[in-house]
């Protein structure tokens, strides 16, 4: 099972798949959405065999392949997997039907086409799984590049609102990133030993010069932080978020914002620790800046898809200071925090087009006691928000606990600032769900004939495995973090940091 050729069978296969959507004909719709359904759930079958396969304790990278590419370059279509990637393959493999099934009604048949639009929807997926597989440095930029094509298309053709203008802010933004990060690969590999293979450079780049290699690091930092994205990059994320469709956003915060974070912990604290030790401190400041800024921003917020963007940019402020506290425990939490961010947020922003959809607006002032015309609707909401904010019992709160407590043990300063974050996210999500959901009804709301039904069979199908998920994992964490753990580890042993000694060790005895 080893010698199964498992990442570059999981990364092609959805492209293959947006091939075929893409050659159905625009007049049958309904079967290009099951045919996209059915590829986005042999891709997640595949994902759950592999997960299966990963040994835990073994080797750090798994599933390695490696096939000849551009040899005067020395770059390789080179695959591997460690516990960090995959536990975000299993993410993407799980949002990625789910959002399908979500979106199964969002494409008007009259204007747009709806095997353009899944077919779209597959190849995301194919630049998803590619840029998180990916093992070879050049490889990764050229996934990290392309993933903005069909996003870009699916913003500015079946958005709403300023659609055209949130589709191009998204495209440059991640474009000037992307292209100070091919700066910084050039240079890695001109100053590596002429290879692209991340192994091979984790080892050159011990010969690099200090302040060459921060410069390197550099570029790669702001590809990543715009990608994340941290303040004051983050700019793009609450108009793209606003004008995407619901099941695009939901992958936009769930999924691909976490090559950003996963960017940084992969290549920027393995290939240059000196400059991720020296650059750390800044790091940490903008991170604490964005959990409050962005909390501030969505408190004020009145449409319901830009205070969901918001609440994405405070919640990766809590997975920087994860990121750059230099712990096992507080790197696991990052990490951790990625997969049950993508998993709440993902939830919060399906289920807030679920409203959207029937209201026909998005903002908060168009609904008003909501919930009296679709309880159930209503009640998952709630929980989605909830989940969002990190209430004890669900999975976020075990990640945003191992993160401000990985941190207080190094930074104590800016996990005790970090907690005024989740004070506020209480503020923004609870005030979000009474102006939507409780009160008095609004009479407007009696009008729409769609508000007056619940959630429908393939609504409750969408929802509850995203509900299980955030449950399970919120009371039994392990076998996620099992996997996560040594990758982890072996992440701070590149950097050269080393846990902090608990006093009752360092003591000899208990509170020594």
């Amino acid at each position: 099972m080893k010698d199964f050729p498992f990442l570059s069978i999981l990364t092609f296969l959805p492209l293959v798949g947006a091939a075929v959507v893409a050659f159905i004909p625009r007049t049958k719709a309904e079967l290009a959405k099951i045919v996209a359904l059915g590829w986005s759930l042999a891709v997640l079958v595949l994902s759950a065999v592999m997960w299966g396969a990963f040994t835990i304790g073994g080797d750090r990278f798994q599933f390695r392949e490696s096939y000849a590419w551009i040899p005067s370059w020395d770059a390789r279509l080179t695959f591997a997997a460690d516990g960090i990637a995959l536990v975000m393959l299993l993410l993407i493999a799980i949002l990625f039907p789910v959002v399908i099934l979500a979106s199964w009604h969002d494409v008007d048949q009259s204007t747009r086409s709806a095997p353009a639009y899944f077919a779209l929807l597959l190849a995301f997926e194919f630049t998803m799984i590619g840029v998180f597989a990916a093992a070879d440095v050049f490889l990764f930029y050229v996934f990290f590049e392309i993933m903005l094509i069909p996003m870009y298309f699916i913003i500015g053709s079946f958005g709403s609102g300023q659609k055209q203008y949130a589709a191009v802010k998204f495209f440059l933004y991640s474009l000037v990133g992307g292209l100070f990060m091919l700066a910084s690969v050039i240079g890695l590999w001109a100053l590596g030993g002429h290879t692209f293979d991340f192994a091979e450079l984790v080892k050159g780049t011990a010969q690099i010069d200090q302040n060459t290699a921060r410069w390197l690091f550099l570029g790669f930092f702001v590809a990543f932080a715009i990608k994340a994205p941290f303040f004051p990059f983050h700019t793009w994320l609450p108009d793209s978020g606003g004008a995407a469709p619901a099941g695009a956003a939901a992958l936009l915060v769930g999924v691909m914002d976490k090559v950003g974070t996963f960017g940084i912990l992969r290549y920027c604290l393995s290939l240059f620790p000196e400059a991720s030790r020296w650059f750390a401190p800044a790091a940490m400041v903008l991170a604490v800046i964005g959990i409050i800024y962005a909390a501030l921003l969505a408190v004020g917020q009145n449409d319901l898809k830009r205070l969901v963007s918001y609440t994405s940019i405070a919640h990766f402020g809590f997975i920087g200071i994860g990121i750059f506290a230099f712990t096992t425990q507080a790197g696991t939490g990052a990490v951790l925090y990625m997969v049950n961010h993508g998993l709440a947020t993902g939830l919060l922003f399906i289920v807030v087009g679920m409203f959207v959809a029937r209201r026909g607006s998005a903002l908060v002032s168009d609904f008003g006691g909501a919930g009296k015309l679709v309880p159930v609707l209503a009640g998952v909401l709630f929980f989605a928000g909830l989940a969002s904010l990190a209430l004890p019992g669900t999975a976020p709160f075990v990640s945003e606990f191992l993160v401000l407590i990985g941190t207080f043990s190094t930074h104590k300063g800016y996990a005790v600032v970090a907690t005024l974050g989740i004070v506020l996210a209480a503020a923004y999500v609870l005030w979000m769900i009474q102006r939507t959901t409780q009160g008095t009804l609004n009479p407007a709301l009696t009008e729409v004939p769609a508000m007056s039904k619940d959630l429908t069979l393939r609504e409750k199908a969408v929802v509850a495995p995203l509900i299980l998920l955030l449950l399970v994992l919120g009371f039994y964490p392990k076998p996620v973090t099992d996997v996560i753990n040594p990758a982890v580890q072996a992440t701070m042993q590149d950097v050269g940091a080393n846990d902090p000694v608990p006093a009752v060790e360092a003591g000899g005895k208990v509170g020594g």
